[in-house]
């Protein structure tokens, strides 16, 4: 990996962290989670970076891929755990974090700092050729000794230039760890800790989209997202919400549905936990080189 790549997923890291703890000081009863999400991307674009992904917030058992809607008008309420995931690219290079905060009680403070300790028992161990497996159990031992489960069907991830989710996977639980980090190699490592099952399914769609290619259709304002998504976002996942520049607000539902029915582009689903367990989730992304490991989301 040369100095060029290095420094900025530097950059990238370095951002996304200032953006998660931004974000982190809005979430607050009453406020609007739109509000929230927009403010995050709003200080990414702002300070140098762009999203490699919408501003995800996802509520308790809900554990990933939901972002507001482009008409939402829904508010945090005392209560509920929220996990916010944001990243930020620098010419393609990724850095991913995450956080959960519970809103206005601490109910669940435990959880949460069971699942932040899994991260940093992670971080401990990460180094030049390390095996997945020795990451996933200091996840796994973690989240087991105290009484909680690790989700066993979500993972964290290598990520690469423009490529959210490279070839490695590093897995909450050992026993489907495989490989080893390699020099050169950046790793998003995101522990899942529930009160619950321990595993998720897809459920609804989240309103963040990744396109897929150029498909034919009809309708004039569905040409006119794809031409927009085709030009903006074209490597990276985006939210509906940044739609709403190219087609009126009212009808972007409408065009992205379209869009979804071609195969212009395709729908990620929310993660949902099937034991309705509340979900805890916090993330780094660590710079593994030759002589050093750099944890390059720390704010």
């Amino acid at each position: 990996m040369d100095a060029d790549a290095i420094e900025k997923y530097r950059k990238a890291g370095n951002l996304a962290g200032r953006a998660r703890e931004y974000g982190a000081s809005l979430v607050k009863p009453g406020a609007r989670m739109i509000d929230v999400a927009e403010a995050v991307e709003r200080f990414i674009r702002e300070n140098g970076g762009e999203c490699a992904f919408p501003c995800c917030i996802s509520l308790d058992a809900d554990a990933a891929h939901e972002t507001p809607a482009v008409l939402d008008a829904r508010e945090f309420v005392e209560g509920q755990v929220v996990k916010l995931d944001c990243g930020v690219q620098v010419d393609g290079w990724i850095g991913d974090t995450a956080i959960t905060v519970e809103v206005g009680t601490s109910k669940h403070a435990d959880l949460m700092q069971c699942t932040r300790d899994a991260l940093a028992a992670a971080l401990e161990v990460v180094k030049p050729n390390v095996p997945i497996e020795d990451i996933s159990r200091a996840i796994e031992s973690t989240i087991r000794g105290r009484g909680y489960k690790p989700i066993v069907n979500l993972t964290g991830h290598s990520v690469d230039q423009y490529v959210q989710h490279a070839g490695l996977s590093i897995p909450n639980v050992a026993q489907t760890a495989r490989g080893r980090v390699q020099p050169g190699t950046a790793i998003a490592i995101e522990p899942f800790s529930t009160t619950g099952a321990g595993k998720i399914r897809d459920t609804k769609g989240g309103h963040i989209y990744h396109f897929m290619g150029a498909r034919p259709v009809r309708d004039p304002v569905a040409r006119d997202a794809l031409k927009h998504i085709a030009e903006r976002y074209p490597k990276l996942p985006f939210a509906e919400r940044w739609i709403a520049g190219a087609v009126p607000p009212e009808r972007v539902a409408y065009a992205m549905r379209l869009l979804e029915r071609a195969g212009a582009v395709k729908q990620y689903p929310i993660l949902h936990e099937i034991g309705e367990g509340q979900v805890a989730q916090f993330e780094h992304t660590v710079l593994v080189l030759e002589s050093e490991c750099i944890v390059t989301t720390k704010a």
